[in-house]
């Protein structure tokens, strides 16, 4: 097996069993072993490994390596957003993520109104640009690659880091969306004007609309998800 192959199978194992107990198929309590798993110790080793960085198990002495609670996860951290996300409390992640997301990006789009560079401000308005030409695949990667860009710059020109490092988590939910077919086809001509609203809020350095305008796209995005679809 080439070192590609062999990364590969440890990446699927990871990403398998951490799926399963993300998703409570593997209970909390649970003692993993190789024969229970149908993996090798070698593999279960490194699955191990990555998993208890992420809160998920925890090798415990004479009891052997133990499924820990939700409590215990490293919430934000996109793998575990993902697997979420892919599993039977999608909604609830979903819904969770916008509470998080209500929280911060608001307050860090009234902070970028005086702190954003202009290339940031250009970097916003190229992502609208993007997001509206291609509008009517609203549910295709190219869509939501222009939409992650928008907040990920938006978070940045907060100025502040630990803002900045809760992008990937909102690209998580915006994958989210797509990834599990919850986006339209065409996207809402309503979102698009916010995110104008809001780049054009930064440039002129308008703090009360550009949280205005970032508090009503997150507020929509949680809407879409419990319309009638």
């Amino acid at each position: 097996m080439t070192p590609a192959a062999h990364a590969s199978q440890h990446e699927q194992a990871i990403a398998s069993l951490g799926a399963r107990i993300v998703a409570g198929d593997i209970p909390v309590g649970t003692v993993l072993t190789p024969e229970g798993l149908g993996l090798s110790r070698t593999v279960l080793r490194e699955c191990i490994r990555v998993l208890e960085s992420l809160g998920l198990v925890q090798a415990r002495r004479r009891r052997g390596t133990v499924v820990l609670p939700a409590s215990s996860w490293q919430a934000l951290d996109p793998r575990i957003l993902s697997w979420r996300l892919a599993g039977p409390d999608r909604l609830t992640a979903l819904a969770e993520l916008g509470e998080l997301r209500l929280a911060v990006e608001p307050v860090a789009a009234r902070l970028a109104s005086t702190r954003a560079t202009p290339a940031q401000c250009g970097e916003l308005t190229a992502a609208i640009v993007g997001m509206a030409a291609t509008q009517r695949s609203a549910d295709r990667e190219e869509y939501l690659a222009h939409d992650r860009d928008f907040h990920r710059v938006l978070l940045e020109a907060s100025g502040n880091p630990v803002f900045a490092a809760l992008s990937a988590a909102v690209a998580e939910a915006l994958n989210g969306r797509t990834v599990h077919a919850l986006m339209p086809d065409t996207a809402n001509p309503e979102a698009i004007r916010l995110h104008e609203d809001v780049a054009a809020a930064v440039r002129r350095g308008d703090a009360a609309a550009a949280e205005a305008a970032t508090r009503a796209i997150v507020e929509e995005a949680s809407a879409a998800l419990t319309a009638p679809r």
